[in-house]
């Protein structure tokens, strides 16, 4: 908890506060899209919990578009859409313009706070670390998914995101590579501590 400023209200109702924030979103402000059914509110609700239970997510857009019966060009819409309302993120390969119709290669949920609040039987640390890294990364820099690594940021950074035992084997070779890792306190060489990206937002 603490992404949100109704933290403040207290531990207990945090859960019940975000959860309602999402409700709105999906039944409220979605309403704005040009073209959105407001009756497809229940399978994009589906379509998030699906997102939420297996990030990071690689969508199979056809499969994902039967599961929740909408059509392929809906469902990457509504992607684009909640990425755009802050419930989720998503990574598309490096080299590419991006536009409503665009298959994202990679989903994550915005932030951890969503994790543990939709999925708290399914918390990952792997991809809590990526979520961190990535919602702090986005607020002012162009990320994407590299050929090898985790995050290519401004089209010239590669980032790779572990544990303290990580090694730079999947980024060996590749050029301002950086290893970012968590339970280390301080960074050395090309290895950057998690926590530091928290100043970035």
């Amino acid at each position: 908890m603490g992404y949100y400023p109704f933290f403040l209200e207290g531990a207990e109702f945090y859960s019940d506060r975000l959860e309602q924030m999402i409700r709105l979103v999906i039944e409220s402000d979605l309403d704005f899209i040009p073209g959105y059914d407001p009756r497809n509110a229940r399978k994009i609700y589906q379509l998030f919990y699906i997102l939420a239970s297996n990030v990071p997510f690689k969508p199979n857009i056809t499969k994902l578009s039967e599961k929740i019966g909408v059509h392929r060009n809906t469902l990457v819409h509504y992607l684009f859409h909640l990425e755009k309302a802050r419930l989720i993120n998503a990574l598309y390969p490096a080299g590419i313009s991006i536009s409503t119709l665009q298959k994202p290669e990679k989903i994550f949920l915005h932030n951890t706070n969503i994790t543990y609040v939709i999925s708290p039987n399914q918390i990952d640390k792997g991809s809590l670390r990526e979520t961190f890294v990535l919602n702090q990364l986005k607020v002012n820099n162009e990320v994407a998914l590299p050929k090898k690594g985790d995050f290519r940021v401004n089209g010239r950074y590669t980032l790779e995101v572990g544990g303290a035992g990580k090694s730079k084997a999947q980024i060996q070779g590749v050029a301002h590579a950086y290893l970012v890792v968590n339970d280390t306190e301080i960074g050395s060489g090309h290895m950057i501590p998690i926590w530091l990206f928290g100043f970035l937002y």
